[in-house]
């Protein structure tokens, strides 16, 4: 029943692509072009921001700059955008800063575990001198950072077993985390046995109980259908998680300044749309999650408060591996952690 359900909606998803047109044939040759990938389904605001991105930039080029979009890691996973971008192969994408972190150590203080009270609270901190200073250790990588990161929204907990309703739950718990060492330190410190595995593998094994539990923002929980292979949500709000919109240097330095302009313009206003549309489809999920068969278990403060209890040496370890003026920076938003 599952197999048929996850067919349905992948082929659902698969019309979809073909009635919105995210990979086209321009009318004629244009100036410049690119591939761009993203690791969402087609309807996911991500996706389809970064459509609406790439059409507007057409439209106000007349032409000049022709991206494509390849959503649903049609490219590959996480892991292999990122290779195809470092290479030259790949030109645009976007990516948490978890698994940017494979190449930008510093990209991965925004999953800090229990750092950001919510997405306002990490959009100060990254569209102020915390995003900054993490945009300037991205170029050093050959990669350009828009000045805005996407979001992706508060991580949740979701089982397939036991809810997970205190720290003591996840003792022993196998949980698939992104493949970011972050994610990984966090649920070993909570107590749990995470497996690192690419957005793109988790539904299958989730389904065949590779992991018992994975964790992500409720969006991502809804639009790859995790409520078919997973009977609890545990709304834990453990990390925020948000995503860069990244080029490929070389590619991005070969555009005309006013071709870079009219990216630059459309990317800032797409950024503030994409995040209050996600925002606001998170703050609808959670009654559709429960229509659609999940058990919701709210943590309350002390709940909360019994995982960040966990987390003195994990706070001392990251300080310590991102250095004092990135830490300073990131307790400037967040308050006192380590």
């Amino acid at each position: 029943m599952i197999g048929k359900t996850r067919g349905a909606f992948i082929s659902a998803s698969a019309a979809a692509f073909a009635t919105i047109g995210f990979v086209r044939s321009p009318a004629r040759a244009a100036d410049f072009s690119g591939k761009a990938g993203t690791n969402q389904p087609v309807d996911h605001p991500l996706s389809i921001a970064m459509k609406d991105l790439w059409d507007a930039v057409r439209k106000d080029t007349n032409g000049r700059l022709d991206v494509t979009v390849f959503p649903n890691n049609q490219l590959g996973g996480d892991t292999a955008m990122l290779q195809q971008l470092r290479s030259g192969a790949l030109q645009v994408m976007t990516l948490d800063g978890g698994i940017l972190e494979a190449v930008v150590p510093v990209a991965a203080i925004q999953s800090v575990g229990y750092a950001f009270a919510d997405p306002a609270n990490a959009f100060r901190a990254f569209d102020g001198k915390l995003g900054a200073y993490v945009r300037a250790e991205i170029a050093t990588k050959g990669i350009h950072a828009f000045d805005k990161i996407w979001e992706n929204g508060m991580r949740q907990i979701t089982t397939s077993t036991k809810p997970i309703k205190q720290a003591g739950d996840l003792s022993g718990f196998k949980i698939r985390t992104p493949n970011s060492r972050m994610a990984l330190d966090v649920f070993k410190s909570l107590g749990a046995a995470p497996t690192p595995l690419n957005f793109s593998e988790l539904y299958t094994a989730l389904q065949t109980r590779v992991v018992d539990g994975q964790e992500n923002p409720l969006a991502n929980i809804e639009f790859a259908r995790f409520f078919e292979v997973q009977k609890n949500l545990s709304l834990s709000g453990h990390m925020w998680g948000g995503y860069w919109l990244l080029a490929e240097t070389e590619w991005w330095s070969k555009l005309p300044a006013d071709v870079q302009g009219i990216v630059t313009r459309n990317a800032s206003t797409i950024t503030d749309r994409q995040r209050k549309d996600v925002m606001k489809l998170n703050d609808t999920l959670i009654g559709k999650l429960q229509s659609q068969g999940m058990v919701v278990n709210t943590l309350g403060a002390a709940d909360r408060a019994s995982m960040r209890a966990k987390l003195p040496d994990f706070y001392k370890r990251w300080k310590a591996e991102f250095g004092a003026t990135a830490w300073d920076l990131l307790e400037s938003y967040t308050g006192k952690l380590a």
